[in-house]
Protein backbone atom coordinates (compact mmCIF):
# COMPACT_ATOMS: atom_id res chain seq x y z
CA UNK A 1 0.00 0.00 0.00
CA UNK A 2 1.66 3.72 -0.74
CA UNK A 3 -0.25 5.57 2.22
CA UNK A 4 -0.48 9.29 2.69
CA UNK A 5 -0.94 10.25 6.60
CA UNK A 6 -1.34 14.13 6.99
CA UNK A 7 -0.65 14.95 10.80
CA UNK A 8 1.93 12.06 10.64
CA UNK A 9 3.63 13.93 13.63
CA UNK A 10 0.90 13.93 15.90
CA UNK A 11 -0.29 11.97 18.70
CA UNK A 12 -2.24 9.07 16.79
CA UNK A 13 -0.54 10.19 13.25
CA UNK A 14 2.98 8.89 14.65
CA UNK A 15 1.64 5.41 15.74
CA UNK A 16 -0.10 4.93 11.93
CA UNK A 17 2.52 5.69 10.56
CA UNK A 18 5.04 3.13 12.25
CA UNK A 19 2.49 0.37 12.15
CA UNK A 20 2.14 0.95 8.52
CA UNK A 21 5.79 1.39 8.02
CA UNK A 22 6.33 -1.99 10.27
CA UNK A 23 3.61 -3.93 8.10
CA UNK A 24 6.12 -3.18 5.09
CA UNK A 25 3.81 -0.18 3.68
CA UNK A 26 5.27 3.03 1.81
CA UNK A 27 4.29 6.16 3.96
CA UNK A 28 4.56 9.69 2.86
CA UNK A 29 3.97 11.90 6.12
CA UNK A 30 3.20 14.99 5.76
CA UNK A 31 3.05 17.49 8.75
CA UNK A 32 3.26 21.03 9.11
CA UNK A 33 4.19 20.99 12.89
CA UNK A 34 1.82 24.03 13.78
CA UNK A 35 2.24 25.78 17.23
CA UNK A 36 -0.65 23.90 19.09
CA UNK A 37 2.38 21.86 20.90
CA UNK A 38 5.77 21.40 21.12
CA UNK A 39 7.95 20.56 17.59
CA UNK A 40 10.62 18.73 19.33
CA UNK A 41 8.32 16.07 20.74
CA UNK A 42 6.43 16.37 17.32
CA UNK A 43 9.69 15.81 15.42
CA UNK A 44 10.25 13.34 18.50
CA UNK A 45 7.23 11.22 17.35
CA UNK A 46 8.74 10.41 13.80
CA UNK A 47 11.68 8.90 15.41
CA UNK A 48 11.33 5.45 14.57
CA UNK A 49 9.47 6.43 11.14
CA UNK A 50 12.87 7.96 10.10
CA UNK A 51 14.97 5.18 10.45
CA UNK A 52 12.44 3.03 8.37
CA UNK A 53 13.04 2.15 4.61
CA UNK A 54 9.63 3.62 2.79
CA UNK A 55 8.95 6.64 4.77
CA UNK A 56 9.65 10.22 3.06
CA UNK A 57 7.77 13.07 5.09
CA UNK A 58 6.62 16.45 3.94
CA UNK A 59 6.56 19.91 5.92
CA UNK A 60 3.27 21.12 4.14
CA UNK A 61 0.84 23.51 5.39
CA UNK A 62 -2.45 21.91 3.84
CA UNK A 63 -4.21 25.22 2.74
CA UNK A 64 -1.36 27.12 1.58
CA UNK A 65 1.13 24.26 -0.24
CA UNK A 66 1.03 22.26 -3.38
CA UNK A 67 0.17 18.93 -2.04
CA UNK A 68 0.86 17.24 -5.85
CA UNK A 69 4.18 15.59 -5.36
CA UNK A 70 2.96 14.28 -1.07
CA UNK A 71 -0.33 12.98 -3.18
CA UNK A 72 1.29 11.78 -6.17
CA UNK A 73 0.47 7.59 -6.09
CA UNK A 74 -1.22 7.56 -3.13
CA UNK A 75 -3.64 4.63 -2.74
CA UNK A 76 -5.10 5.50 0.49
CA UNK A 77 -4.69 8.93 2.54
CA UNK A 78 -5.15 9.09 6.30
CA UNK A 79 -6.69 12.81 6.92
CA UNK A 80 -5.35 13.18 10.79
CA UNK A 81 -3.87 16.82 10.51
CA UNK A 82 -5.85 19.32 12.20
CA UNK A 83 -5.62 21.55 15.07
CA UNK A 84 -7.00 19.92 18.23
CA UNK A 85 -8.30 20.71 22.11
CA UNK A 86 -11.63 21.53 22.67
CA UNK A 87 -10.29 24.24 24.81
CA UNK A 88 -10.49 27.88 22.56
CA UNK A 89 -8.09 29.47 25.27
CA UNK A 90 -6.84 32.13 22.91
CA UNK A 91 -8.71 35.15 21.19
CA UNK A 92 -9.08 34.57 17.47
CA UNK A 93 -9.01 31.11 17.90
CA UNK A 94 -12.37 30.38 16.00
CA UNK A 95 -10.12 31.35 12.92
CA UNK A 96 -7.52 28.82 14.00
CA UNK A 97 -9.93 26.03 13.91
CA UNK A 98 -11.45 27.20 10.78
CA UNK A 99 -8.00 27.16 8.98
CA UNK A 100 -6.43 23.86 10.27
CA UNK A 101 -9.59 21.85 10.21
CA UNK A 102 -11.83 23.31 7.93
CA UNK A 103 -9.91 24.88 4.88
CA UNK A 104 -7.03 22.31 5.21
CA UNK A 105 -9.44 19.63 4.81
CA UNK A 106 -11.21 21.35 1.54
CA UNK A 107 -7.95 21.93 0.45
CA UNK A 108 -7.13 18.20 0.61
CA UNK A 109 -10.23 16.84 -1.06
CA UNK A 110 -9.37 19.47 -3.78
CA UNK A 111 -6.12 17.48 -4.11
CA UNK A 112 -7.78 13.87 -4.15
CA UNK A 113 -10.66 15.18 -6.67
CA UNK A 114 -9.95 12.97 -9.64
CA UNK A 115 -7.36 10.68 -8.45
CA UNK A 116 -7.51 6.93 -8.38
CA UNK A 117 -7.28 6.65 -4.75
CA UNK A 118 -8.98 3.77 -2.83
CA UNK A 119 -9.86 5.14 0.72
CA UNK A 120 -9.69 8.31 2.28
CA UNK A 121 -9.67 7.46 6.20
CA UNK A 122 -10.80 11.03 7.79
CA UNK A 123 -10.35 11.14 11.62
CA UNK A 124 -13.18 12.52 13.01
CA UNK A 125 -13.95 13.04 16.83
CA UNK A 126 -16.65 12.07 19.20
CA UNK A 127 -16.69 15.80 20.35
CA UNK A 128 -19.10 16.66 17.17
CA UNK A 129 -21.55 14.91 20.07
CA UNK A 130 -21.40 17.55 22.84
CA UNK A 131 -23.63 16.62 25.49
CA UNK A 132 -24.60 13.37 23.67
CA UNK A 133 -28.60 12.69 23.85
CA UNK A 134 -28.10 9.04 24.55
CA UNK A 135 -25.20 7.11 26.36
CA UNK A 136 -23.72 5.18 24.68
CA UNK A 137 -23.85 7.00 22.19
CA UNK A 138 -24.71 5.53 18.36
CA UNK A 139 -23.67 6.91 15.18
CA UNK A 140 -27.13 7.90 14.13
CA UNK A 141 -27.26 10.80 17.38
CA UNK A 142 -27.60 13.96 16.56
CA UNK A 143 -24.44 15.96 16.67
CA UNK A 144 -24.37 18.53 18.75
CA UNK A 145 -21.15 20.30 19.55
CA UNK A 146 -20.34 22.37 22.25
CA UNK A 147 -16.46 23.76 21.28
CA UNK A 148 -14.93 25.20 18.43
CA UNK A 149 -13.43 22.20 18.09
CA UNK A 150 -15.96 19.80 17.91
CA UNK A 151 -18.17 22.27 15.40
CA UNK A 152 -15.11 22.55 12.87
CA UNK A 153 -14.94 18.79 12.97
CA UNK A 154 -18.07 18.13 12.22
CA UNK A 155 -17.80 20.65 9.50
CA UNK A 156 -14.78 18.90 7.98
CA UNK A 157 -16.64 15.53 8.32
CA UNK A 158 -19.75 16.80 6.36
CA UNK A 159 -17.15 18.14 3.69
CA UNK A 160 -15.38 14.67 3.23
CA UNK A 161 -18.91 13.38 2.43
CA UNK A 162 -19.92 16.39 0.00
CA UNK A 163 -16.82 15.45 -1.66
CA UNK A 164 -17.68 11.75 -1.92
CA UNK A 165 -21.06 12.50 -2.85
CA UNK A 166 -20.22 14.95 -5.92
CA UNK A 167 -17.15 14.06 -6.78
CA UNK A 168 -17.15 9.96 -6.28
CA UNK A 169 -14.38 10.02 -3.13
CA UNK A 170 -14.28 6.69 -1.43
CA UNK A 171 -13.79 8.36 2.01
CA UNK A 172 -15.38 6.66 5.61
CA UNK A 173 -15.05 9.03 8.95
CA UNK A 174 -13.79 7.74 11.92
CA UNK A 175 -15.36 9.71 15.37
CA UNK A 176 -12.90 8.73 18.05
CA UNK A 177 -13.57 8.50 21.43
CA UNK A 178 -10.65 9.96 24.19
CA UNK A 179 -7.21 8.25 23.04
CA UNK A 180 -4.70 7.50 24.99
CA UNK A 181 -1.46 6.41 25.04
CA UNK A 182 2.76 6.53 24.53
CA UNK A 183 3.10 10.14 23.11
CA UNK A 184 -0.17 11.48 24.35
CA UNK A 185 -0.48 15.24 23.58
CA UNK A 186 0.78 17.05 26.58
CA UNK A 187 -2.73 19.21 27.20
CA UNK A 188 -4.59 16.07 27.15
CA UNK A 189 -6.20 14.74 30.83
CA UNK A 190 -3.86 11.52 31.25
CA UNK A 191 -0.43 12.89 29.99
CA UNK A 192 -1.36 15.86 32.15
CA UNK A 193 -1.78 14.08 35.09
CA UNK A 194 0.68 11.65 34.54
CA UNK A 195 3.40 14.67 34.32
CA UNK A 196 2.04 16.27 37.25
CA UNK A 197 2.41 12.81 39.54
CA UNK A 198 6.14 12.50 38.24
CA UNK A 199 6.85 16.09 39.06
CA UNK A 200 5.46 15.84 42.84
CA UNK A 201 2.77 18.36 41.90
CA UNK A 202 -0.99 18.58 42.44
CA UNK A 203 -2.67 17.51 39.76
CA UNK A 204 -5.30 20.19 38.44
CA UNK A 205 -9.05 18.26 37.60
CA UNK A 206 -11.37 20.50 35.76
CA UNK A 207 -14.78 19.39 37.45
CA UNK A 208 -15.64 17.39 40.29
CA UNK A 209 -13.61 14.86 38.25
CA UNK A 210 -17.00 12.97 37.99
CA UNK A 211 -17.09 13.01 34.06
CA UNK A 212 -16.72 10.43 32.05
CA UNK A 213 -14.81 9.55 29.46
CA UNK A 214 -14.83 6.37 26.83
CA UNK A 215 -10.78 5.25 27.02
CA UNK A 216 -9.20 4.51 23.76
CA UNK A 217 -6.12 2.95 23.70
CA UNK A 218 -4.02 4.46 20.82
CA UNK A 219 -3.15 0.57 19.23
CA UNK A 220 -6.77 -0.50 18.91
CA UNK A 221 -7.53 3.05 17.53
CA UNK A 222 -4.66 2.45 14.60
CA UNK A 223 -5.94 -1.25 14.52
CA UNK A 224 -9.60 0.36 13.72
CA UNK A 225 -8.20 2.93 11.01
CA UNK A 226 -6.02 0.25 9.15
CA UNK A 227 -9.33 -1.91 8.94
CA UNK A 228 -11.36 1.47 7.74
CA UNK A 229 -8.85 1.05 4.87
CA UNK A 230 -9.94 -2.02 2.88
CA UNK A 231 -13.12 -2.53 4.44
CA UNK A 232 -16.87 -2.31 2.90
CA UNK A 233 -17.03 1.04 4.28
CA UNK A 234 -17.30 3.13 2.54
CA UNK A 235 -19.09 6.50 3.03
CA UNK A 236 -19.94 5.24 6.45
CA UNK A 237 -19.68 6.97 9.82
CA UNK A 238 -18.31 4.87 12.35
CA UNK A 239 -17.74 5.41 16.61
CA UNK A 240 -13.97 3.99 17.59
CA UNK A 241 -14.41 3.77 21.46
CA UNK A 242 -12.16 1.62 23.35
CA UNK A 243 -15.38 0.10 25.86
CA UNK A 244 -13.46 1.53 28.88
CA UNK A 245 -16.03 4.21 30.18
CA UNK A 246 -14.73 5.98 33.52
CA UNK A 247 -14.36 9.04 35.75
CA UNK A 248 -11.29 11.09 35.95
CA UNK A 249 -11.68 10.10 39.42
CA UNK A 250 -11.21 6.65 38.73
CA UNK A 251 -8.07 7.15 36.32
CA UNK A 252 -6.58 9.04 38.78
CA UNK A 253 -6.95 6.10 41.51
CA UNK A 254 -5.59 3.80 38.66
CA UNK A 255 -2.41 6.11 38.31
CA UNK A 256 -1.69 6.51 42.00
CA UNK A 257 -1.52 2.79 42.27
CA UNK A 258 1.09 2.23 39.68
CA UNK A 259 3.17 5.15 40.84
CA UNK A 260 2.83 4.26 44.72
CA UNK A 261 1.88 7.69 45.09
CA UNK A 262 -1.08 9.60 46.83
CA UNK A 263 -2.00 11.95 44.29
CA UNK A 264 -3.32 15.35 45.39
CA UNK A 265 -5.71 16.84 43.58
CA UNK A 266 -6.50 20.64 42.98
CA UNK A 267 -10.58 20.41 41.27
CA UNK A 268 -11.03 23.61 38.89
CA UNK A 269 -14.19 24.66 37.32
CA UNK A 270 -14.99 22.99 34.38
CA UNK A 271 -14.85 24.61 31.09
CA UNK A 272 -17.96 24.97 29.35
CA UNK A 273 -16.49 22.74 26.65
CA UNK A 274 -15.83 20.36 28.57
CA UNK A 275 -19.10 17.72 27.81
CA UNK A 276 -19.85 15.50 31.22
CA UNK A 277 -20.14 12.59 30.14
CA UNK A 278 -18.93 10.05 27.30
CA UNK A 279 -19.68 6.34 25.79
CA UNK A 280 -19.68 5.25 22.10
CA UNK A 281 -21.30 2.28 20.85
CA UNK A 282 -19.25 0.51 18.80
CA UNK A 283 -21.60 -2.12 17.19
CA UNK A 284 -20.80 -0.78 13.49
CA UNK A 285 -17.39 -0.83 13.80
CA UNK A 286 -17.49 -4.45 15.58
CA UNK A 287 -19.91 -5.26 12.36
CA UNK A 288 -18.08 -3.55 9.78
CA UNK A 289 -14.90 -3.75 10.17
CA UNK A 290 -14.68 -6.70 12.89
CA UNK A 291 -12.91 -5.36 15.33
CA UNK A 292 -12.89 -5.42 18.95
CA UNK A 293 -11.01 -2.86 21.33
CA UNK A 294 -8.13 -5.10 23.10
CA UNK A 295 -6.78 -3.29 25.53
CA UNK A 296 -8.13 -2.13 28.97
CA UNK A 297 -7.71 1.07 31.09
CA UNK A 298 -5.98 -0.59 33.72
CA UNK A 299 -3.27 -2.05 30.77
CA UNK A 300 -3.24 0.86 29.41
CA UNK A 301 -3.03 3.29 31.63
CA UNK A 302 0.23 1.13 32.85
CA UNK A 303 1.76 1.30 29.62
CA UNK A 304 1.69 4.97 28.88
CA UNK A 305 3.08 5.19 32.74
CA UNK A 306 5.93 3.18 31.63
CA UNK A 307 6.47 5.16 28.50
CA UNK A 308 6.75 7.89 30.07
CA UNK A 309 9.27 7.00 32.95
CA UNK A 310 11.31 5.81 30.05
CA UNK A 311 11.14 8.71 28.42
CA UNK A 312 12.49 10.60 31.21
CA UNK A 313 15.51 8.53 32.18
CA UNK A 314 16.03 9.03 28.30
CA UNK A 315 16.01 12.64 29.33
CA UNK A 316 18.31 12.29 32.15
CA UNK A 317 20.67 9.91 30.05
CA UNK A 318 21.38 12.69 27.49
CA UNK A 319 21.40 15.23 30.16
CA UNK A 320 24.23 13.65 31.17
CA UNK A 321 26.34 13.15 28.52
CA UNK A 322 25.65 16.61 27.72
CA UNK A 323 27.52 17.29 30.91
CA UNK A 324 30.74 14.86 30.28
Amino acid sequence: MRAVVTGAAGFIGSHLTDRLLADGHQVVGVDSFSDYYSRTLKEHNLELAFHRPGFRFKELDLVYDDLRDALAGAEVVFHFAGRPGVRAGRRNQFENYMRDNVLATQRLLEGLKGSSIKRLVFAGSSSVYGEAEGVPTRESASPLPISLYGVTKLAAENLVHLYAHNHSLPVVSLRYFYVYGPRQRPDMAVARFMRAVTLGEDVEVYGDGQQTRDFTFVSDAVEATLRAATADVEGKVLNIGGGSQATLNTVLGLIGEMSGTEIRRTYTAAAPEDHTHGSASINLARRDLRWEPRVSLRDGLARQWSWLAEEASHRVSRSNLLTV
